[in-house]
């Protein structure tokens, strides 16, 4: 990693622990992002589809930003989710995060109207681009077309990386199709590409790109780390069957209330299983066979046996 890249490696699309009023539950996110980062990970993205970033309100997500700038988290090494359906919402939230000095920001497209031109959306983060000229920004973009429905493609990127040098710098890819994200890689030498998902990292840190932004990694960032460590042969293809195995589990229930039922179970801290509307929580049976079933696989209990050391904030972030 230089001054002006994101380390490649594995990031967690960290989940965000929720209080009775679907608020942040800010002690335990810190805590779980420095279990992340002492157990694998070398970077995390708050505020994205795992961390139910578009069912918390505008107030709760600058909240949770702000706390996370004044935190002892390493700012280089994260990549804050800030996008939102119109460019001023976009602007505020990605002007927050960068004012705390994080490495970068990941933006969706704007959602809501489906099938927009390649140059309505170069228009939209042209906006976004010029609205933070003043941040130096360095903006992901994220291509998750089975729940945006809007596709980002490699024309839009080589627009925007045309108009912008400097700026538009890399991309989540979510697609789920490894073909994809090996065609950015080759299309745009440097561009800083993230496959959406750990049974594609080695593939994607092979090829030239930066490794994976995944929500199970929230449970699997020990095994993962470790197949992208530079083992190969017959234990890569054993660790690759059981990355496979688990991811395979937890998306069969939905990642987002899979991982906090698993979560509150291996911390024995029911407060996790709480996920936004339109989120439901699995049930209680649901939930134990689950961790039940992930620890046959591969341990994952284990990994969760000592209390993560608290990350405290080192300034006040009333509002």
């Amino acid at each position: 990693m230089t001054a002006n890249t994101a380390p490649k490696g594995v990031f967690a699309a960290v989940s965000t622990p929720l209080t009775k009023g679907f608020e942040p539950d800010i002690q335990r996110f810190l805590d779980h992002c420095s279990w992340l980062l002492s157990n694998g990970c070398i970077g995390l993205v708050p505020l994205g589809t795992t961390g139910e970033a578009n069912s918390l309100g505008m107030a709760e997500r600058q909240r949770l930003i702000e706390t996370i700038g004044a935190s002892e988290l390493p700012k280089d090494r994260l990549i804050a989710g800030t996008g939102c359906a119109s460019v001023a919402d976009t602007v505020h939230l990605s002007r927050a995060a960068l004012d705390t000095g994080v490495n970068g920001v990941l933006l969706l497209p704007p959602f809501y109207y489906k099938d927009p031109s390649e140059e309505g959306l170069f228009r939209h983060f042209a906006a976004v681009a010029e609205g933070l000229e003043a941040c130096a920004p360095r903006i992901f973009l994220y291509h998750f077309p089975q729940l945006s429905a809007v596709p980002i493609t490699t024309g839009l990127v080589g627009r925007l990386r045309s108009a912008f040098p400097g700026v538009f710098i890399g991309l989540k890819d979510s697609s789920g199709d490894m073909n994809n994200t090996l065609a950015f890689i080759k299309e745009f030498p440097g561009f800083e590409v993230f496959a959406g998902m750990e049974t594609f990292a080695a593939a994607t840190l092979d090829a030239g790109g930066w490794g994976c932004i995944s929500a199970t990694v929230n449970l699997s960032a020990p095994i993962v780390a470790r197949r992208i460590s530079g083992i190969s042969g017959k234990e890569a293809e054993r660790l690759d069957r059981t990355i496979a195995d688990l991811r395979s589990e937890i998306s069969a229930l939905g990642n987002v209330s899979a991982i906090k039922a698993a979560l509150a179970i291996y911390r024995n801290d029911p407060e996790w299983a709480r996920t936004a509307p339109p989120n439901v929580p699995l049930d209680n049976a649901c939930a134990r066979q689950l961790a039940n079933r992930l620890d046959e696989i591969a341990g994952l209990r284990s990994y969760f046996g000592h209390a993560p050391a608290s990350v405290q904030p080192i300034a006040s972030t009333a509002a």
